[in-house]
């Protein structure tokens, strides 16, 4: 399985979505908390293009933020991202 990194802050509505969505799939992730560290936050923007939180990560490839995860989730594609088997 791909490491997954989640760029979030602790009251984020959509950083809660996407945790609560990757923990049902059974993902490890490791999450960098923006909020309590301004360079991470500075290196979230560098590599994404993008200020808002969640930014997540599977491997190298930028996902994007909760809607974009929900979206590919939606469509069958995350599982497989995930290196999961495919539940539907």
């Amino acid at each position: 399985m791909p490491e997954v990194t989640v760029y979030a802050t602790a009251t984020c509505p959509y950083c809660t979505r996407a945790r609560r969505l990757l923990e049902k799939k059974g993902v490890r992730y490791t999450e960098i908390r923006v909020d309590q560290d301004p360079e991470r936050r500075a290196e979230m923007t560098k590599r994404t293009g993008r200020t808002s939180v969640p930014q997540i990560f599977i491997g190298d490839r930028h996902i994007g933020g909760y809607d974009d995860t929900a979206a590919l989730d939606a469509q069958g594609e995350l599982d497989s991202l995930l290196g999961l088997a495919h539940n539907g």
